[in-house]
Formats: structure tokens, C-alpha cells, sequence
């Protein structure tokens, strides 16, 4: 007898629907899977026959046949046991399914028939959806995720019974769950943007940053604040729209990174790699490309401590992103895109030993190595970072200092006036933020008087600033204004954007 039961697998970040159509003749006993399974798809075979034992079902003795369609797609996983067991059942006529018209089926079976978590769940509702699904069963702990899904009944299972129970409508009713609403006003309890002493030059460029979702660079000595400050960063910036917390869930879900119970990201992304990350974990890859750490921070921060530290392969991947909000993965199968729209900060010492310009200690480094530490960092991608920002070493009257500065809450407020303001100005274009302007927004939003307009012609002159540079520059004024409630660019916005270009020459001219 034939029987068919929907399951859905996850290609990059979508998924697609994949029938699971099994077989059982009266054949000799055998069990075959086929449709490009993996080894774990294949062993599923051993997982499923104990699950079904275990849960006081019969296994056929007989030829069963799985076939997993589409046929040209490779499968992964232990996503498909669970579809594969009540294929089963349901060929072998031990149970019918009364219940659900139109429904989908994914998890993992451990050998006792209990249904485990899997990654990917939200990508797999949203493609059920897609795919005019009225119903999706989920194992237990990740039926949090799926539930955000409007128009989607989804039922949480505990074990293979249950979902028997759920399709002969035998043991109870089926009711879907529902999800309790999320709140996307993070309060980040464990650090503050008060916890920082001193530092106002470079906590002004932050909120600058914040307010505009610029790229950052702090340079300074060790023990600085540079790391203290960016991993601040966060807690001022504005929350996470329904639809940017729904994008980064489905990157956390696809990593399997998301928490037993957990519905939504809720705060912005923090993602700090180390420098000795490859190439394939900072943007994403494998055999099955699954999204690395810049994809992991899409709508939040990449950290990027020790920059120079980095290989310089790595990091030279990060200038399509920056550019274009997106990194693409080409394999000889398939070329697969990954959202990547993160805001990064960086952070590096002036010189090797690390005091270069330190008003307490000697730098030690020869200029020739200076030069060569320097120059680990591409002029490409330090035109791609918006502000430069030199970060002092703290005096003994700050450091003792027992003033508490504004609250992360505080600045945060400025940050969303700002916000709003672009987000009303560039609604027509789809952007949401002055770092998104492309050169017609630039144009139209990015008028200069006189005065303006003649300093920033010397800077380019002074700073020998590319083209890049220049656009960057209007970007940064434009926000400036922004926190001004100007609708105006003026002589003093430009003046403080130039001021965050000025590492390009000291540094790197």
C-alpha cells in the first residue's frame, strides 16, 4: 500500500516542501530510502524501526520503500524520521489519519519513539505556509518558533504516539498552539551605556553611529574601552522591527542556535568571532552552506576585535556585504544568497605593540613595522567603515570618577527620534537608515550650502579621500543632522563627519 506524508527541508534559508512516499508491498523484508539522502538520512531507516517498536506499533515485515521527493535534491538531517514513521504506519493500514486534511510533518526519533528538536523550524513553518499548508507537526521544544506564524495551526509533539493520537483523532482533540506575544523592547539588564567612564568624544560617535547604522573603527591603546564600548553598542540601538526579528530568527533557527522554548530574537545580534575564524565561519559555507557569523548579526553588530589580527582573505569577503546587505555562496550544485545587513564595529591598536601615540607609554615598533601592521588593512575596506575614531587612554580622575553618565535608555531615545526621521524620509525607496542611501538618495536628501559645500571640497583635497569616502562623508552629516532634528545639512554637520575621516590619513596615508 502507498502512503505519502509532506515533510519540508531547508535550502539556505527557505524551505521547500518534500513528499515522503513510502512503499509497503508484500514483498520479501527490506528497507531502501531514495531521493539523494545523507548518511543521516539513510540511517533513519534504524531510528524509525525502533521508534515505531517502542511505541507498541508493529514493524512491517515486509519491502518498504521511502522515496524522498523532489529526487534531485540532496536531503540532510534527522528531519525526516518522523514524516518517514507515520509513512509507514499509515502504508501498513495500522492507522488512518481522520483528522488533518493538509498538514506537514518534520523531527527527529530517538529509539524510545520520543520526538526531538531540530534546527531550522521557522523557515520550514513559513515554507508550509507558502505551500498552502493548514497544519505543521513540530516536536515540543521548537513549537515556539514555529507558532509566529500567522495562518499556520501548529501542534507540538512529545513522542510518535502523540502525533497518532493527533491524526486518528483518538485521544484528544487537536488544538493548535498559541503563541504568547513576544516584546521587541529588549532592556539588555546586564550592561548600560552609564557603565562607561570618560569616553564622550568616542560615545558621541557611537550614538552617531547607532543613529545612522554607520560602520565603526575605534583605534587605541590596550585596555582603552574599545571593547567595552562596542559591546554597549547594542543597548542604544533602536528595537528590532516584527519583520527584522522574524529575518534574524530564521538565520538563528537554520544555525540551530536558537534556545529550547524560544520564539523570537528579540534583542539585536551580538556576534564578536575570533581572528583566527576561517573563511567559511565568518561568511558561511560547507558542503550544505549554512549562514556564517555575518549572517548571524544581519540587523545587529558584528564585532570585529583585533582587526589587523585577521586574515587578510577574511576579512577582504566583507567588502560585497557591507556593500550590498547580502553574501552569496556559489557552489558547482547550486549558488545560494544569505542576508547579511549587519552593522560593523572594529576594533584595533595603533601599532603592534599596541601605544603608538599613548600619552603615558613608549611605542617600541620601528616604523617599518607600523607600516607592514597597517597595511594588513585593504584601503577598499577602510572605505567601507563610515567612522574612524581614536579612543583614549583614561586619566586616574576619570577612571575614579564616581559620575554616572546617561543611561543606555536615554540615548537610545535620541537614537529612535533619529530613526524615525529616516525611516519617514526613505520610506519611498525602501530603506531604513541614512547608511542605506545609494547615490539618487544622496542626491535628494544631501543638499550643502555654500560653506559647506567648500570644506568638504578642501577635506577631499587634504585627505586625498576616494570617491567612496566622499559619499560616506554625506552619510554620516546627514544622520548628524538627524540627532539635530535639522531638516538641513549645515557648515557644523559636515564639519563633525569630516572629523571621523581623519584615520585615513593619519593612519593610512
Amino acid at each position: 500500500m502507498l502512503a505519502s506524508v509532506d515533510a519540508l527541508a531547508v535550502l539556505g534559508v527557505d524551505a521547500y516542501v518534500v513528499r515522503v512516499e513510502v512503499d509497503v508491498s508484500s514483498n520479501f523484508q527490506s528497507f531502501a530510502i531514495v531521493g539523494l539522502p545523507d548518511a543521516a538520512v539513510r540511517e533513519s531507516g534504524e531510528r524509525v524501526r525502533a521508534a515505531i517498536k517502542n511505541s507498541q506499533f508493529t514493524w512491517p515485515m515486509r519491502r518498504i520503500t521511502v522515496n524522498l521527493a523532489p529526487a534531485d535534491t540532496k536531503k540532510q538531517g534527522p528531519i525526516f524520521d518522523l514524516p518517514i514513521a507515520l509513512g509507514v504506519l499509515l502504508g501498513d493500514g495500522q492507522i488512518k489519519n481522520n483528522a488533518l486534511s493538509s498538514f506537514a510533518a518534520v523531527g527527529e526519533l530517538g529509539l524510545n519513539g520520543e520526538v526531538r528538536p531540530i534546527s531550522g523550524v521557522l523557515p520550514m513553518a513559513l515554507g508550509a505556509r507558502a505551500a498552502g499548508k493548514e497544519a505543521l507537526l513540530v516536536p515540543k521544544a521548537n513549537v515556539a518558533e514555529a507558532s509566529v506564524v500567522e495562518g499556520l495551526q501548529v501542534f507540538p509533539l512529545e513522542s510518535l504516539a502523540d502525533a497518532v493520537d493527533l491524526l486518528v483523532n483518538g485521544n484528544r482533540e487537536p488544538t493548535p498552539y498559541e503563541a504568547p506575544q513576544e516584546s521587541l523592547e529588549s532592556p539588555h539588564p546586564e550592561v548600560d551605556w552609564s557603565d562607561v567612564k570618560g569616553q564622550e568624544t568616542v560615545k558621541r560617535a557611537l550614538e552617531v553611529a547607532a543613529s545612522g547604522g554607520h560602520n565603526v573603527l575605534l583605534v587605541g591603546s590596550p585596555g582603552a574601552g574599545k571593547t567595552l564600548l562596542a559591546r554597549r553598542l547594542p543597548t542604544i540601538l533602536p528595537p528590532l522591527l516584527l519583520e527584522e526579528a522574524l529575518e534574524a530568527t530564521k538565520l538563528h533557527s537554520v544555525a540551530g542556535l536558537l534556545s529550547s522554548g524560544q520564539s523570537l530574537i528579540t534583542e539585536r545580534p551580538f556576534r564578536a568571532p575570533h581572528h583566527t575564524v576561517s573563511h567559511a565561519g565568518l561568511v558561511g559555507g560547507g558542503s550544505y552552506p549554512r549562514p556564517g557569523e555575518i549572517s548571524l548579526a544581519h540587523h545587529g553588530v558584528l564585532f570585529l576585535d583585533e582587526l589587523p589580527e585577521f586574515h587578510r582573505d577574511v576579512l577582504e569577503v566583507l567588502r560585497q556585504p557591507l556593500e550590498d546587505g547580502f553574501v552569496t555562496i556559489a557552489r558547482a550544485a547550486q549558488s545560494l544568497s544569505f542576508p547579511s545587513r549587519f552593522q560593523l564595529v572594529a576594533a584595533m591598536n595603533p601599532c603592534p605593540c599596541g601605544y603608538l601615540g599613548d600619552a603615558k607609554r613608549a611605542c617600541v615598533c620601528s616604523q617599518p613595522q607600523i607600516r607592514r601592521y597597517l597595511m594588513r588593512i585593504s584601503g577598499p575596506l577602510l572605505d567601507r567603515i563610515d567612522i574612524h575614531v581614536e579612543v583614549p587612554r583614561l586619566t586616574p580622575q576619570e577612571l575614579m570618577s564616581k559620575s554616572v553618565g546617561e543611561s543606555s535608555a536615554t540615548v537610545r531615545q535620541r537614537v529612535r527620534r533619529a530613526r524615525e526621521r529616516q525611516v519617514e524620509r526613505l520610506q519611498p525607496d525602501r530603506l531604513t537608515c541614512n547608511a542605506q542611501m545609494r547615490t539618487k538618495q544622496l542626491r535628494a536628501h544631501c543638499n550643502l550650502d555654500d560653506s559647506a559645500r567648500d570644506l568638504l571640497k578642501n577635506a577631499i583635497n587634504q585627505l586625498s579621500l576616494s570617491a567612496r569616502a566622499y559619499d560616506r562623508i554625506l552619510r554620516v552629516a546627514r544622520t548628524i543632522a538627524d540627532l539635530d532634528s535639522s531638516d538641513n545639512i549645515h557648515l557644523h554637520h559636515i564639519a563633525e563627519a569630516i572629523n571621523y575621516r581623519t584615520m585615513d590619513r593619519k593612519l593610512f596615508g
